[in-house]
């Protein structure tokens, strides 16, 4: 079942106007909300934007580096907004990368904050309401390029990075899937996979 949703997958930038219903909208929140995060911090809100007028907002904020006009014909958006933690989240990138531990003491702590929470665990959940939407046949698309900080003053969003948004609505057409690679050119060993069917 997952794989057959995964193989229908695409990144969507031609929506139909037909609305998602809020029934559809809850599922595809409840499946973020059991999403895993370290430390069980669950660091996240997310924004449900299905106001036209908003909608064209965010757009613009999308379209400050390149033009993202595709993003005002969804009829849902949703922000992955990250938690601001009083204490930086610094420490624990730069422990992350002891090679470059120098370097980046020279960096401003707020700046890697900033850099890290930009992703901070937000992908998971995002990524559980993708698969959710798919079930219903609804098509969605990444938007990273941005910028962040207009995006969180249209939301009005406080104590909160909005990390990323995803574009979601039904499809105008059904396309298909961009090829992916063979499975041994995303692995490290060219030994074949072996499944165990017993418990060790």
């Amino acid at each position: 079942m997952l794989l057959d949703l995964l193989k229908k997958r695409y990144s969507c930038r031609a929506f139909s106007p037909k609305k998602i219903s809020a029934e559809i909208v809850n599922y595809m929140l409840e499946c973020a909300r059991l999403s895993p995060s370290g430390g069980n911090e669950q660091p996240w809100k997310f924004g449900v934007i299905t106001d036209t007028q908003r909608i064209h907002q965010i757009t613009e904020a999308c379209s400050e580096n390149y033009p993202q006009p595709w993003i005002r014909t969804a009829p849902l958006l949703i922000a992955l907004c990250t938690q601001i933690f009083d204490t930086p989240i610094a420490d624990i990138s730069l422990k992350r990368f002891p090679s470059m531990l120098e370097r980046m003491k020279s960096i401003d702590k707020d700046v890697i904050s900033a850099i890290a929470m930009e992703e901070h665990q937000v992908k998971i959940p995002g990524t559980h309401m993708v698969l959710a939407a798919l079930e219903h046949g609804i098509q969605s698309t990444w938007i990273s390029g941005m910028n962040c900080e207009k995006a969180g003053e249209i939301l009005g969003v406080e104590g909160y990075l909005v990390s990323n948004i995803i574009a979601f609505g039904y499809p105008l057409e059904n396309k298909t899937t961009t090829a992916k690679k063979h499975p041994e050119d995303i692995m490290f060993t060219k030994q074949p996979i072996t499944i165990c069917n017993r418990l060790l």
